[in-house]
């Protein structure tokens, strides 16, 4: 029997219309998935990564332990050095996922006495790697610049002479938004405090190329789980701090590593990425070309502003937002509501994800469909 308190939360999800569940794959047209480029469903990916394996004699299906005990196979290597030449970083540290990368980086580089800022809208995996760690935490308004520095100030005064040190943590592509902040003035910013600054690049890889950060920073983190199609992560930064995490961070240590069939699907994936940037065109028309449409059907009141592949419709209350995602569904749609808890209370939405193989009929149908919804 589930132990009465856990009961309650579960009666107290449902009644307040915010009860998940796992529901399987649905044939319908894709606008929920984080599948922006179309290389999960690559097929050339897919004979790539195998032949890869066959050529290079992996004929396993695990890594056989962690990095640090069996793991760390050639492909490893590999990945990591094609990964340094496309990111233009030092060194690289793969991860199993973005969820570990965050994990393990905020759990084992903040120290206690530091300080870490970090973006209100920050992702889970970030808070929960923060909650992990021994330094003090504290959140500043959505992109606004003025706010942190605000609290910079406060705290480089309250320790000046201590060695505290601070860093910054925000995303390039904010995942419920699909909004950015300015990272010029963000990293000129943290020159000027002397802050460590940490960019999660999960939902701008791929669909922004290289993604949105072109300057150095303390580490980036990115996920291939999104626009390259397959499964892992990685941290991008110093090879000081490439080692420190190999030593301490506990997500990389205490956990088998990617299969080789991960590691060399990763691979290919950007080497897919390397040889045409047809499916970025693309999908860069497609978010115009909604943005448009947006504008054309007086939706925009609805919509956050976004030029990302992200877009988001606020519809207030879970009952409202599940009823119209419903609706969207039955008419051959696949658009999920994003409710309160997972985003604050009032601010319940249809989160659009866009595609490079989305057509600009189906973008048409499905906004105008949406607008007998909501106007």
């Amino acid at each position: 029997m589930l132990p009465k308190k856990l009961h309650k939360k579960l009666t107290d999800r449902k009644n307040r219309n915010s009860f998940r569940e796992l529901n399987s794959s649905s044939k319908l047209i894709d606008f929920s998935s984080n599948d922006y480029l179309g290389f999960a469903k690559s097929e050339t990916i897919f004979n790539n990564a195998h032949n890869a394996l066959i050529k290079n004699d992996f004929k396993v299906n695990g890594a056989t332990g962690s990095r640090l005990l069996s793991g760390n196979h050639e492909l490893y290597i590999h990945l990591e050095k094609t990964l340094c030449s496309f990111h233009n970083t030092e060194a690289t540290l793969v991860y199993n996922s973005g969820y570990d990368a965050n994990l393990g980086f905020f759990s084992a580089v903040p120290q206690r006495g530091d300080v870490i800022l970090y973006d209100e809208y920050s992702h889970a995996s970030i808070r929960d790697g923060i909650q992990l760690s021994n330094a003090k935490a504290y959140k500043f308004k959505h992109n606004d610049l003025d706010d942190l520095e605000l609290i910079i100030r406060r705290h480089s005064e309250l320790d000046s002479e201590s060695h505290q040190v601070i860093y910054i943590v925000t995303e390039s592509v904010f995942s419920m938004d699909g909004d950015s902040p300015n990272i010029d003035a963000l990293s000129k910013l943290c020159e000027k405090h002397n802050a460590h600054l940490i960019i999660d690049e999960a939902h701008a890889i791929g669909v922004f190329g290289q993604g949105l950060v072109n300057i150095p920073i303390f580490a980036r983190i990115v996920t291939f789980g999104k626009a390259m199609g397959c499964h892992g992560a990685a941290i991008f930064g110093s090879q000081d701090l490439k080692d420190y995490l190999v030593n301490f961070s506990r997500a990389l240590i205490y956990t088998t590593s990617l299969s080789p069939h991960s590691v060399a699907t990763i691979q290919c994936a950007y080497e897919h990425l390397f040889a045409s940037n047809l499916p970025q065109e693309k999908l860069k028309e497609n978010i115009t070309f909604f943005n448009t449409e947006v504008e054309r059907l007086n939706l925009q009141n609805s919509f956050i502003s976004s030029h990302s592949a992200i877009q988001s419709c606020i519809v207030q209350g879970n009952k409202k937002v599940k009823n119209i995602a419903t609706e969207l569904q039955n008419n051959g749609f696949d658009v999920k509501p994003i409710l309160s808890p997972t985003i604050p209370i009032g601010e319940e939405r249809l989160r659009f994800c866009l595609h490079s193989y989305n057509s600009e009929q189906e973008i048409t149908q499905i906004l105008e469909l949406l607008v007998t919804f909501v106007l």
